[in-house]
């Protein structure tokens, strides 16, 4: 692949004409979030709710602003304030997240919840190093939090500003080594006024202007300033490593049902894969091992009858399940289950693929209750 420099010459004021004309763009085109805060809004001296920036920015990650928006909107009724969510049971909130993915976010969650309560006033540090400093917080949420909640001049870079950055000035450094080039040319550009916003902008821009695939260039006001537009080819950066093959792991999942209809559920240890979640009894595969398909791996015997099988991606591999149904009259409870009766499964802290396997089992039986 052969990458042209652009050749250019840029004015002095160039990162600063740039950084203008995106929030004049942001200013008219930004998108409506139930978290965030309207320009117009900031320009009449209000600000965010940190305790809303806090909690989108850790469901957005590694998910759509589609799949959050819902999950934000039921964080918001149950836990309005970070007092309420510290104050909650932890299972509930692992309740509230489950089907959101990545569940060590929701532990993390709870725990910053708490910590952040034992502070004076229940405030959150308004510093990018004070907001390290809290149980799940890395680099560019203590960034996202700094800027947008409190205005600090932090440099956000998500996945949508790398691809702006990386096009706007060629950057032809395959990610992830390209992100301190990245970072240096957000440093740079930063609204020194309206740091928030120029974050904000920056991710709308690369979420509905500068998409991974056909970029809307004609419509992008920073495309007079971008290089890749001038070379002919947007979508050649960000330049990425070839992706490593993702392994398929085996494994049986077992769904046992009472005279009632109830489900023998277990919870998966705290950390880990899962972590915390509800599960049915499975064999013991892992991310590295598969695990046992056949029914006479079953937790214990009963009439076990195939119902089907389902595939799950995980970030690092895809996972193949056997799914074995049994009805019995005579119901187990083997130590560390108990049983979930019909009406309150959709409640339970079920992760996206053990509702994949109890609906090849019991079909809508994830959905009652909702």
């Amino acid at each position: 692949m052969a990458f042209r420099n652009d050749t250019r010459k840029r004015a002095p004021n160039a990162d600063g004409l740039i950084a203008t004309l995106l929030l004049d763009w942001y200013d008219v085109h930004h998108r409506d979030l139930p978290w965030r805060m309207p320009p117009r809004q900031l320009a009449k001296g209000e600000r965010p709710d940190p305790y809303r920036v806090w909690l989108s920015e850790i469901m957005l990650q590694q998910t759509t602003v589609e799949a959050v928006k819902p999950y934000f909107r039921a964080f918001l009724e149950k836990w309005p304030d970070v007092r309420s969510l510290a104050s909650a049971d932890t299972e509930d909130v692992m309740k509230a997240w489950a089907g959101l993915g990545y569940y060590s976010r929701a532990r993390n969650l709870k725990a910053c919840a708490e910590a952040v309560a034992a502070l004076p006033g229940s405030r959150f540090p308004d510093t990018e190093a004070g907001l390290r400093e809290l149980p799940g917080i890395g680099p560019y949420t203590a960034a996202a939090i700094a800027s947008i909640a409190f205005n600090r001049p932090a440099a956000v870079v998500d996945g949508n500003v790398e691809r702006v950055v990386t096009r706007l000035f060629s950057i032809a450094t395959p990610l992830p080594e390209a992100k301190p080039e990245i970072r240096a040319h957000v440093e740079r550009m930063l609204a020194a006024a309206r740091p928030g916003d120029f974050a904000q902008a920056m991710m709308d821009l690369g979420a509905t202007i500068c998409t991974p695939r056909r970029p809307r260039c004609m419509l992008c006001p920073l495309r007079e300033d971008c290089s890749a537009t001038a070379n002919g080819d947007p979508e050649l950066y960000p330049v990425k490593p070839a992706k490593a093959e993702r392994p398929t792991r085996r494994g049986a999942a077992f769904v046992a049902v009472a005279p009632d209809g109830s489900v023998l559920l277990r919870k998966r240890p705290g950390k880990g894969l899962l972590g915390g979640m509800t599960e049915v009894p499975t064999t013991g595969w892992t991310a590295r091992v598969d695990g046992a398909t056949g029914a006479d791996a079953a937790p214990f015997p009963a009439a076990w009858r195939r119902t089907g099988s389902i595939t799950h991606v995980f970030t690092h591999f895809a996972l193949d399940l056997d799914v074995f149904r049994a009805d019995l009259t005579s119901p187990l409870l083997p130590h560390d289950h108990f049983w979930s009766a019909a009406k309150d499964l959709a409640g339970e802290a079920l992760p996206s693929v053990m509702k994949k396997v109890i609906e090849a089992a019991i079909p809508g039986a994830t959905q009652r209750g909702r």
